[in-house]
């Protein structure tokens, strides 16, 4: 079976001020996400799920069906505040999204097998993809996998930003994954606040920029999970489900394994509209090189 890649896309775009999943970064107009779905299909994807709101649903539907529904298996799902278990009362006050678990968690109906995740709006590299292909076709195991990058090449010099830090045991598996909110870059890494302490990331720590490899009983899991949140912090105005959050129970309940795959790739990504600039200037230098063709879908 080949594995299916679920892309986080229900971003509003507030610190970007438009909906940047459909922004041009290309020049025949190619977003970020037609660069990650042509290298998932040349590392052996099968499906791809778009993940995404209501309100722009048909937008997006229309712009990446036209593009490569020919090529690739599309599905659209739409992550919604009211798309919780039955026991829990939504707040009234609530306006912002569950989290990236919960996003995920919005793909049981129509995955059944190995996926990847990644985020909509972050270019991962042509190698990425093959490692991640690799590890989800070819593990048989119930291990899941995340694809890590160096802090310093994932700062934006425009904002804060938020990383999962991601702790090696010695082994080649995690031994935790913690997120770190609203990260400044600064002189030799990154710096954010915690528990009204500032805390300092070295250049080099590794993190996660939501480039996950799963098994379908993730699923199960995170469902579970969630429950749990919503008994606890579900009444926060701005409390979130995170994927690491996921991720590290299940690792120190010794449920199962998260291997820290590696490979060459180099990441990029657009969280502020000044980032603009850089990410467009990298993709034209992908393309003088050879890495993709000009009209990306012609």
């Amino acid at each position: 079976m080949k594995p299916t890649l679920l892309v986080l896309a229900a971003g509003m775009g507030s610190r970007y001020g438009s909906l940047k999943q459909l922004d041009a970064f290309g020049p025949n107009g190619e977003t970020i996400i037609d660069y990650s779905v042509y290298d998932a299909i040349k590392a052996g994807f099968g499906k791809v799920v778009f993940i995404v709101r209501e309100s722009f649903r048909e937008e997006i539907s229309s712009v990446f069906n036209e593009r490569f529904g020919d090529k690739i298996n599309l599905e659209f799902v739409t992550q919604e505040l009211d798309k919780v278990p039955e026991f829990f009362t939504l707040p009234e006050e609530r306006q912002k999204p569950w989290g990236t678990a919960h996003a995920v968690l919005m793909g049981k109906e129509v995955i059944d097998g190995p996926f990847g995740v990644i985020n909509a709006d972050d270019y991962y590299g042509v190698d990425s993809y093959k490692t991640l292909a690799n590890f989800l076709s070819s593990d048989v195991s119930e291990d899941y996998a995340v694809v890590s990058y160096f802090l310093k090449n994932t700062l934006s010099d425009h904002g804060t930003v938020n990383r999962g830090v991601c702790y090696d045991d010695g082994t080649g598996n995690l031994s935790k994954i913690v997120e770190c909110l609203k990260i400044s870059k600064v002189e030799g890494g990154g710096e954010f606040e915690l528990d009204g302490e500032n805390k300092f990331l070295e250049d080099n720590t590794l993190v996660s920029m939501n480039m996950f490899g799963f098994k379908a009983s993730f699923f199960k899991y995170a469902d579970e999970q969630f429950a749990d949140f919503l008994r606890a912090r579900g009444t926060e105005e701005k409390s979130e489900f995170f994927i690491p959050l996921v991720i590290d129970n299940l690792i120190k309940s010794g449920v199962l394994n998260m291997k820290l795959l590696s490979c060459d790739a180099e990441w990029f990504g657009v969280t502020y509209k000044e980032d603009k600039p850089h990410v467009v200037e990298r993709i034209n230098k992908l393309i003088d090189q050879g890495t993709y063709p000009s009209d990306l879908w012609a």
